[in-house]
């Protein structure tokens, strides 16, 4: 076989859009959510696959309707949705003619994924599938002894006659109908690597020739090299057949953004949950704040990340109520904000104080998250080379302040937001520099 060629240019091209989409909603969804105690529930109670098949026998979503759910994080400001057509439980959310475990095959009769990837097209969004390459209902995927299996610590069930190569045949099967029945993918996330089952123990290379065949402009993360952590080849310098187009930080924001070894910025996304728990959960209302949530996506963006924040939603088919006012909250914040997300990055210039900094083109946006005593110093900023100053939510023109108090601030431009200590918006009151 020949060697691998990393083609920079095909790369640069088919990342353009989600590099200036910034935003996307991830949804984890299944029979979990009838347990509702996360979807890990199978593999954190070790519970055997009898006891699980009563969920798959009662899931009936009467209320889903994935229009809803597009416009939802339209009106978040979202330009990406992600959903798990297939967790590490192996129930598939659509019609795969090489099981029986699919929705096609519950009360609801549906493919759920099917009806999911119009309706995201429908509202403009670009569409995307998770799919797990662990599948814990499968009798060839590894079983005792395995690190995440249900039934790992069970001496019952042992791996003799199992053939994971009849596992990677069935994998394999089920990618390919997802990138040949549903139409042009935009993302497809992998998840995820462990231990020994990484890289080429996934036949990774014909995989992702596979759906690069089929899928030619499809952007992939990293998880068939690493997990959540790890950076994956892209990173090293040395990018494998089935590198990932970006790293997939998980429940963290990257401390300084990530670079490759050569100090070049990679493109990642941060993904993680509004609650604790990535699939419904009954009990689990620790959401984080809409202004908290605001702000961390404005901190992804300054360090040249994209956020993906995830959403469970029940078994009706239903988002929970909290996960629906923090949508509509940020919504409301993207509609007079949004430019200084959508096709910005890193300003390259130090975190100011207050808040943080995202850079558009010939733009600079400072973004307030509490207010200074006096003018706010946009530090970084030359006098000479600033066209306009104003108020991104309103247009409205922001003064420079040159009185005796900023005299011994020659360098620094102050722009004085008047005589009120509370700022206009007080989760995130952006100001929009525009440079000559």
């Amino acid at each position: 076989m020949s060697e691998f060629v990393f083609d920079r240019e095909a790369y640069d091209k088919r990342m353009e859009w989600y590099l200036d989409a910034r935003f996307g909603m991830f949804i984890h969804w299944g029979l979990y959510a009838i347990p509702a105690r996360g979807e890990w529930v199978r593999s954190v109670e070790q519970m055997p696959k009898e006891d699980y098949m009563k969920y798959f026998r009662e899931f009936d979503p009467v209320d889903y309707d994935p229009r809803k759910w597009a416009r939802a994080a339209k009106r978040a400001g979202m330009k990406y949705m992600v959903m798990t057509a297939k967790h590490h439980d192996g129930f598939c959310l659509f019609d795969s003619q090489y099981t029986d475990f699919k929705s096609t095959n519950t009360k609801s009769g549906r493919d759920l994924v099917g009806e999911y990837v119009e309706a995201v097209r429908a509202e403009g969004l670009k569409v995307g599938l998770y799919f797990s390459l662990l599948d814990w209902y499968h009798e060839d995927f590894p079983h005792y002894g395995d690190a995440n299996h249900p039934m790992r610590n069970n001496p019952e069930y042992s791996n003799e006659n199992r053939d994971f190569n009849r596992y990677l045949d069935y994998m394999h099967n089920q990618v390919r109908e997802l990138c040949t029945n549903y139409g042009k993918l935009d993302i497809l996330w992998f998840d995820f690597s462990y231990n020994e089952l990484r890289g080429e123990a996934w036949r990774a290379t014909e995989l992702v020739q596979m759906v690069r065949s089929l899928q030619p402009d499809v952007i992939i993360d990293n998880r068939l090299e690493v997990s959540g952590e790890g950076f994956g080849s892209l990173a090293e310098g040395h990018p494998t057949p089935y590198h990932g187009d970006f790293v997939s930080p998980e429940q963290i924001i990257p401390p300084k953004g990530l670079q490759d070894v050569n100090g070049n910025d990679l493109a990642w996304e941060a993904c993680f949950t509004m609650n604790n728990n990535w699939g419904y959960h009954a009990t689990d209302h620790f959401y984080k704040p809409a202004s908290m949530l605001i702000r961390k996506l404005v901190e992804c963006v300054s360090k040249g990340g994209n956020m993906l924040l995830n959403v469970g939603p029940d078994a009706r088919g239903n988002f929970p109520p909290e996960a629906t006012e923090r949508l509509e909250a940020i919504g409301e914040w993207m509609d007079k904000n949004s430019r200084s997300i959508y096709g910005c990055g890193k300003s390259g210039l130090e975190k100011p104080d207050y808040g943080r900094i995202t850079a558009g083109d010939h733009r600079l946006y400072f973004h307030v998250f509490e207010n200074t005593v006096g003018a706010v110093p946009l530090t970084g900023v030359k006098r000479e080379d600033v066209e306009a100053i104003r108020y991104l939510a309103t247009g409205a023109e922001i003064p420079i302040k040159s009185d005796w108090v900023y005299a011994d601030y020659p360098d620094i431009v102050f722009a004085s937001l008047g005589e009120n200590p509370i700022l206009p918006d007080p989760v995130d009151t952006a100001i929009e520099v525009v440079l000559k």
